[in-house]
């Protein structure tokens, strides 16, 4: 595609351009307030909305005048609902879960009498330190922003914040180049697919570029649905527009005049945030026909997918797509050969079509001084489960697992010992602490038994039983197999009905022989990744954790005491406190009962062991014990006239 005969991209960006920069400079140099509130869907569930609107409400009733700029999320997930307050005088401020009431308080406060209410700031400051510039927090300074560089700082409903960032200039310098050279760019960079496989970007694109067929098609995997994982949701939520140039320097390197954003339809505000990007990049020429006056037409499509996690899978999600049920189909020809429509057809992860941007402007060689030779760049990771400050991350690829889980995200909150870290989703390996030094990387986690995956990570502390979690993402896996495969469908029903009897302490000798052979034998028949993945966090909790199975099988005991039918709630005597009913309150059975010394016991006949107990005690009592096996529980007699 030559574009020497037509229009100058750059003359008709111009307008646009200058445009974007009157916005921001006239946002920026008004002399009032600006409170910058986080309006993903994580703030959003955290009472954003009603944050707003009680700025706007105070904002009205005290008569000052103030801008509220709504963005996406920052990564702080953990914060929410965060605020940036820039006062004039003072650097921006970060606070933290900012209720309606802190809303109320930091305008008659801050807004109104110049204190900036320190104690509500995001982080520690050391004493005689300045106010901390929101990028200074140790959180941002061991990352590296890339695809979320402008997560959080722009509103992702105004195409002119992101054009002002410099949106779309990579686009407008891609449109003077040949196709061809794009792709090179690509794969010098080494890019991998960020959807878990880790397939080179830019072989793939060349793959497309050169397979025979009418049409090309560009396909944005937003299928997003791994348990824990958020990541291709809030970059959409955040900043869709980088997506979308992603998308359109894809489609024009390799030929095609279509693309798809595929988004699961349960997640109703990235659809939102597409359809207004798509529907704004049209308006202003940077989708459509002859975009920016070149001969280079695309049109993006937005597809909501129904949720089903096997359509994660490219040959299912095409399938989706065109109206069948999702089902993986064999391979070859693949996707690039014959996808959508029967034409060539490259699928990329929104993380992957989001960082082309970035390697098309600084270049390959800049792109590869970050991670490591054989990874380059960056991965983003949703860290959740018992970490002191769960959310969204963004690193080097290389940085170890400590580093990320303890340096970054905090460590394990209340003091307890970390355990295992779940890596890849459901699909995955759980890795104990003997892995916290592994690289991360798509070769380092495939040795050490787990997977890069999309980037789903839970963390889990000493309390965390080691069989159950294998039982719970096989519990997932087994319902979401699309049941094509015998050995997927009817393999995993085996494996899970397996690990139930051991979690309920009915495991018998042989189990653990079988799970082995089983899960070898459904990695090798099943047609899909979800078939051969799904065994994953069984075979790598039965090589680091093979004591904690065979406690379940032989002692018919859970070490961690999760394991509800293999554990006991008891009340130590000696602490407990006499006349106290806290616990009494707060059993739903009444299995507790005042003794003829006014202590507590509990009856095991009727405890249904939902833990209320150990909440609702004094901690200076902390009389509420769990023992595993339940045997070991004491046995306190109820008052006959109880």
């Amino acid at each position: 595609m030559n574009l020497a005969s037509n229009e100058n991209p750059d003359q008709l960006f111009s307008a646009i351009y200058e445009e974007a920069k009157r916005r921001r400079n006239a946002f920026k140099e008004a002399d009032v307030p600006k409170i910058h509130i986080g309006m993903a869907t994580c703030g959003i569930a955290s009472g954003a909305i009603e944050t707003k609107n009680a700025f706007e409400t105070v904002l009205a009733e005290r008569k000052i005048e103030a801008r509220i700029h709504t963005v996406g999320c920052i990564g702080h997930c953990y914060a929410e609902p965060v605020v940036i307050i820039d006062n004039p005088g003072f650097p921006p401020i970060f606070y933290h879960q900012v209720t309606p009431g802190k809303a109320k308080m930091l305008v008659k406060y801050f807004l109104e009498k110049g204190d900036p209410l320190f104690e509500h700031l995001l982080g520690a400051m050391e004493e005689n330190d300045l106010i901390p510039a929101v990028t200074d927090f140790p959180r941002f300074r061991q990352e590296k922003r890339v695809v979320m560089e402008k997560c959080g700082l722009i509103d992702p409903e105004d195409i002119y914040d992101y054009i002002a960032e410099g949106g779309y200039l990579t686009l407008v310098k891609a449109l003077k180049l040949p196709p061809e050279d794009i792709i090179t760019e690509v794969k010098n960079a080494g890019l991998r697919g960020r959807g878990g496989a880790g397939f080179p970007t830019g072989k793939k694109w060349e793959l497309a570029r050169t397979a025979k067929g009418q049409q090309k098609i560009v396909i944005c995997n937003a299928d997003e649905g791994d348990p824990g994982a958020y990541m291709d949701r809030t970059i959409l939520e955040s900043n869709p527009h980088l997506v979308l140039e992603g998308i359109a320097i894809c489609a024009y390197a390799v030929g095609a005049r279509k693309a798809v954003v595929y988004v699961r339809a349960e997640y109703p505000l990235a659809v939102k945030m597409v359809a207004k990007a798509i529907e704004q990049a049209k308006d202003l020429g940077l989708l459509g026909k002859r975009i920016l006056g070149s001969s280079f037409d695309l049109e993006i499509e937005l597809f909501r997918g129904s949720g089903a996690f096997v359509c994660g899978e490219e040959t299912a999600l095409i399938q989706s797509i065109e109206g069948n049920r999702g089902m993986p189909i064999h391979r070859p020809p693949y996707p690039v050969q014959n996808g959508l429509e029967g034409q060539p057809t490259v699928i990329n992860n929104v993380k992957t079509l989001a960082s082309i941007p970035h390697i098309l402007d600084k270049g390959a060689t800049l792109y590869r001084e970050t991670g490591t030779e054989k990874s380059p760049g960056t991965a983003i990771f949703s860290v959740v489960g018992d970490v002191v400050h769960p959310g969204l991350v963004e690193i080097p690829m290389g940085v170890s697992l400590r580093t990320l889980i303890f340096d970054i995200c905090g460590g394990i909150p209340n003091k307890k010992d970390f355990k295992a870290v779940q890596i890849g989703g459901p699909s995955g390996g759980c890795l104990p602490a003997d892995f916290l030094d592994t690289p991360i990387d798509f070769d380092s986690l495939t040795q050490a038994g787990a997977m890069m995956g999309s980037g789903g990570m839970v963390v889990m502390d000493e309390d965390t039983c080691m069989v159950d979690v294998p039982r719970y993402f096989l519990d997932f896996t087994q319902n979401e197999s699309c049941g094509k495969c015998t050995f997927c469908r009817i393999g995993t029903r085996h494996l899970l009905n397996i690990l139930e009897r051991i979690t309920r302490g009915e495991g018998h000798e042989g189990d653990l022989e079988q799970l082995e052979h089983l899960s070898e034998e459904i990695k090798k028949g099943s047609l899909c990744g979800l078939g051969k993945t799904a065994p994953n966090p069984i075979i790598t909790s039965l090589m680091y954790f093979y004591d904690e199975y065979e406690a379940h099988i032989k002692e018919k005991r859970c070490p961690a005491g999760m394991c509800r039918p293999l554990t006991a709630y008891y009340i130590d005597l000696d602490k407990c406190a006499r006349g106290c009913d806290a616990c009494v309150g707060s059993c739903p059975v009444e299995a507790i009962f005042t003794t003829s010394n006014r202590k507590k016991g509990v009856d095991q006949s009727l405890c249904v062991k939902c833990g209320e107990c150990v909440v609702a005690c004094p901690p200076e009592y902390n009389a509420v014990m769990k023992v595993s096996p339940p045997d070991l529980a004491p046995i306190v007699e109820r008052p006959v006239d109880d």
